[in-house]
Order: C-alpha cells, then sequence, then structure tokens
C-alpha cells in the first residue's frame, strides 16, 4: 500500500508499506504532515503516467508522460535528490491508451470541478494494461523540472503561451465569479 498526506505535494511523506508494522510507520509519517491521509492499494510493477489538464468548462489535455524513478517509486529523493530519475515525454504507449488517458484526465479534472490547471496521474499496470487513477494535482508543480509546463510543451503549447493561457483563464474564471450574488440583497 502507498501512503500519503492528503495537502501535501512533491511526495512529501510518501511510504510503500509492505507489511502491518510498516502500514504504521506509514501512517505516523503521513500523520506528521497532514491531518487527513490517503492509504491507497499499490499496483504492482506499474508504470508512472502523468497529464496535465488545461482549461476551465471545456478543459484540454496534454500528451501523457512517463516516469521511470530511480528508485523503486517517484518519491521526494527520486524526484529532487538523485538525478537516475528520468521522463519520456511523450509515454511510450498505443494511441488508444494515448486516448483513453487523456479522456480520463480530463473527466478526473472535471469530476474535482477542476479550473485552470490540473495534473493528473495514472497507474498503468504493465501486465493487464488497466489504468488506474492515482490522484489530481490541482495546483501542480511548474518549475523548469517540472511535467506540466513539459507536457504542454510537447503538446504544442510553449511557455511563453501556456502562462498567456492561464492568464486568460483565470481572468475568465473571475469574471464568472463576479457574476454571482453575494448576499441575500
Amino acid at each position: 500500500m502507498f501512503v500519503k498526506p492528503a495537502n501535501l505535494g512533491s511526495s512529501v511523506g510518501i511510504s510503500k508499506a509492505k507489511d502491518a508494522a510498516g502500514l504504521r510507520d506509514a501512517m505516523a509519517l503521513a500523520g506528521s504532515f497532514d491531518r487527513k491521509i490517503v492509504i491507497e492499494a499499490a499496483v504492482p510493477d506499474a508504470r508512472e503516467i502523468e497529464c496535465a489538464v488545461l482549461g476551465n468548462d471545456t478543459p484540454d489535455a496534454s500528451v501523457p508522460g512517463e516516469i521511470i524513478p530511480s528508485r523503486e517509486f517517484y518519491d521526494y529523493e527520486s524526484k529532487y535528490l538523485d538525478e537516475g530519475s528520468r521522463s519520456i515525454i511523450p509515454a511510450d504507449l498505443p494511441k488508444k491508451t494515448t486516448e483513453q488517458i487523456r479522456k480520463l484526465a480530463i473527466e478526473a479534472f472535471k469530476a474535482v470541478d477542476g479550473a485552470g490547471m490540473s495534473r493528473v496521474d495514472f497507474l498503468l499496470s504493465r501486465t493487464s494494461g488497466k489504468i488506474f487513477l492515482n490522484e489530481v494535482n490541482t495546483i501542480p508543480g511548474f518549475t523548469t523540472i517540472s511535467m506540466y509546463p513539459k507536457l504542454w510543451a510537447a503538446s504544442g503549447l510553449d511557455y511563453p503561451a501556456l502562462l498567456d493561457r492561464l492568464i486568460a483563464l483565470g481572468l475568465e474564471r473571475h469574471a464568472e465569479k463576479q457574476q454571482l450574488r453575494t448576499s441575500l440583497t
């Protein structure tokens, strides 16, 4: 199982538990970072696939990318401290799987009432080919090593255009909210 703080990013406080003692330790660690934790089943031998979503009411999805972690899973150390992790953009996937991931990313974004941007992470079973939604990152990383801008660049939207689009989406959503009533009078 994987145990993680519910409201933290960059894989801080995430552990993989292989037995009851490990689960207790993982819960204690995650609980030291957030009052809510998430416990989820592991998908043995899974590929880590990420997809960026951009939009408000009619979002678009980028090409998916794959993370090849330098460790057992993509934890904080493999993201920021080791230099052995790699990303493959676009992910080497069958066309049908690529389209399915893009569709599921948009559906997940809409399900959480996403606005602006999100990165939706999936686990893809190497044995069955089944796709598992891992998480919806409503405020994904946006640094030079972050997948979100890299996925959009590979989809034909460079960094300046991505910033312009995000600003326009923010202004659009703000204008919509200004039309709502804020009192009974």
